[in-house]
C-alpha cells in the first residue's frame, strides 16, 4: 500500500465535539451511506452506488487502527481514514485523517470522493478542514 496526500478534519474550538473515535467516524460514514440510499429511493436510482463506491473494512496495523475503503470498480482504488491528535499551542487537537493513494495508484475518483467525504465530516462536526491541496475551509464558528 502506497500512501500519498492527506486531508485533515481538525476538531477545534467551536466544533461539535473535541475528540473522536474511529467507531464514531465509521458511524458518520454509515449515516452518509443511509442518506444516499434515501436519496436514491426518492429518485428511483441507485444513487448510493455512485455516492459511496467503496467497501469499508476496519484494519489494524502496528497498533494503528484505520478504515480501509476499497473501490468497488476501476474508477476508484482506495482511501484510508484514521484518527489521531496533535499538540497545538499547548492544547490537544483531535483530527480525522483521510489519505489518498500515492499518485501512481490514485484515480481522479479517489481524490474527488476523498474531498467530498472530508467536507461532509467537517460540516457535520463543525470542524476546520485542511484539504489535500493545503487550503483550509472553516466550518467551525469563529469570532
Amino acid at each position: 500500500m502506497r500512501l500519498g496526500k492527506s486531508a485533515y478534519i481538525k476538531l477545534v474550538k467551536g466544533s461539535t465535539q473535541q475528540d473522536i473515535t474511529l467507531d464514531q467516524v465509521k458511524s458518520l460514514l454509515n449515516t452518509y451511506v443511509k442518506v444516499a440510499e434515501k436519496t436514491g429511493e426518492q429518485l428511483d436510482w441507485k444513487f448510493n452506488e455512485s455516492s459511496f463506491p467503496y467497501t469499508m473494512d476496519e484494519k489494524i496495523e502496528e497498533e494503528n487502527k484505520y478504515l480501509y475503503l476499497k473501490g468497488k470498480n476501476e474508477l476508484y482504488n482506495y482511501l484510508i481514514i484514521g484518527n489521531g491528535s496533535e499538540e497545538v499551542d499547548n492544547e490537544t487537537v483531535s483530527y480525522i485523517q483521510i489519505v489518498l493513494p500515492d499518485e501512481e495508484y490514485r484515480t481522479p475518483g479517489d481524490q474527488s470522493k476523498g474531498t467530498e467525504f472530508a467536507k461532509y465530516l467537517a460540516q457535520h462536526l463543525k470542524a476546520e478542514l485542511h484539504l489535500f491541496n493545503d487550503r483550509v475551509m472553516y466550518f467551525n464558528p469563529r469570532k
